[in-house]
């Protein structure tokens, strides 16, 4: 039985080939400790700092300004708590309120200890308004963190317009771009970001790494505590095969990115095409033309969208959202941040395809669902 066509890829990808065969020496043989100074800890330590440099390249910055750490949610931990501890007199936080949870929940974690948090709200398509935010800014904001792309909608945020804005303020500027990496072009300097979130299993890495970008001069203060590694801010014994993985998929993305953005976008584009094509009513959710080139998020008038999933599961696999919180049929955070209603919300569906999609795929996929459609509404 041929397994079904997937298309979660933002909830996660396959680890690329490449990736896998990197990964491989340094769960057998070359197995030594970066901290040690014989030539096993040096080959380790070596192999770090070229991973590391793999991905300053990604994101245009320097080498030395990037740290690895467990996931992406440890990384927006580090950032928000760590820019708290190193900044107490300056109080207070500005969200958007489509943040995913590893941002939004330190956020609230942070206002229960005494911080104030302002939770800035999006537009129809799940955009920040730039104005807003700086309506929301106070002299004693320490920190903005506003996502480079939504998990769920795929809507892109002003980042770069909004860093400004913060740093003539005062502020620090942190961003996290996990959906982002791997299908757009990064570039922090551009971007103007104080700091930036990287998840590699987003982009056909492993799973249980991440990597927080942290500007020169950049006030940040640990939050876990032990020995020295990542600059003291993520003390560990580093997880040398994860990072060397981690490395390998920041070159393919390189490499890859202009080609794959391309294919990406033809394909979601596809997609829709057929959709719309056969179900009147179909809606698109999310900024039409400002979001990431793979993502697909629409709502099926009159069924519920759990259900037409459940229905197609032997055909195709999907989700109705994030895939951190996306088990009732509870109205999306994202989705009620946006204004939308609980029948346009109970109809939403997440397609996201990846690098192995192909038309074919999408034509079956489409299929599936506009049949499956019409059963769930007799």
């Amino acid at each position: 039985m041929k397994p079904p066509i997937y298309l979660d890829y933002n909830a996660t990808t396959p680890v690329a080939p490449e990736v896998a065969a990197a990964i491989r020496p340094w769960l057998e043989h070359d197995f030594g400790n970066p901290s040690s100074a014989h030539v096993f800890g040096r080959m380790a330590a070596h192999a770090v700092a070229c991973a590391r440099g793999e991905i300053a390249a990604l994101i245009g910055s320097d080498t030395e300004e990037v740290i690895f750490t467990g996931s992406a949610t440890e990384a927006n931990n580090i950032a928000l708590l760590g820019v708290a501890r190193a900044l107490p007199h300056k109080p207070h936080l500005v969200v958007s309120a489509v943040e995913h949870p590893a941002v939004m929940h330190p956020a609230l974690n942070l206002r229960e200890l005494g911080w104030k948090v302002t939770v800035v709200p999006v537009d129809r398509s799940g955009r920040v308004a730039v104005a807003a935010i700086g309506a929301a800014l106070r002299p004693d904001t320490a920190l903005v963190s506003v996502m480079l792309a939504n998990n769920e909608v795929g809507s892109l945020q002003p980042v770069a317009e909004i860093a400004a804005l913060a740093h003539a303020n005062g502020s620090l500027m942190h961003t996290d771009a996990a959906q982002a990496a791997g299908k757009l072009p990064l570039d922090v300097g551009a971007l103007g970001v104080d700091l930036l979130t990287l998840a590699f299993h987003k982009f056909y890495g492993p799973k249980g790494i991440g990597a927080l970008y942290i500007r020169h001069g950049t006030p940040l203060k640990p939050i876990l505590f032990g020995a020295d590694q990542e600059h003291g801010l993520r003390p560990g014994t580093e997880n040398v095969a994860l990072i060397v993985g981690a490395g390998e998929t920041a070159r393919l993305a390189r490499e890859r990115l202009p080609q794959l953005a391309i294919h990406l976008a033809a394909l979601r584009d596809l997609l829709h095409l057929r959709l719309t094509d056969a179900v009147p009513g179909l809606t698109l959710n999310g900024h039409l033309e400002q979001r990431l080139p793979n993502t697909l998020h629409v709502s099926f008038p009159g069924v519920s969208g759990r259900e037409l999933l459940a229905a197609v599961a032997d055909t195709v696999v999907a989700s109705v959202g994030s895939a951190c919180h996306a088990h009732d049929d509870a109205v999306s955070g994202v989705l009620a941040a946006m204004g939308y209603d609980a029948e346009r919300a109970r109809g939403a569906v997440r397609l996201s395809v990846g690098r192995d999609t192909t038309a074919g795929e999408i034509e079956i996929a489409a299929a599936a669902l506009i049949n499956a459609l019409g059963s769930e509404r007799h």
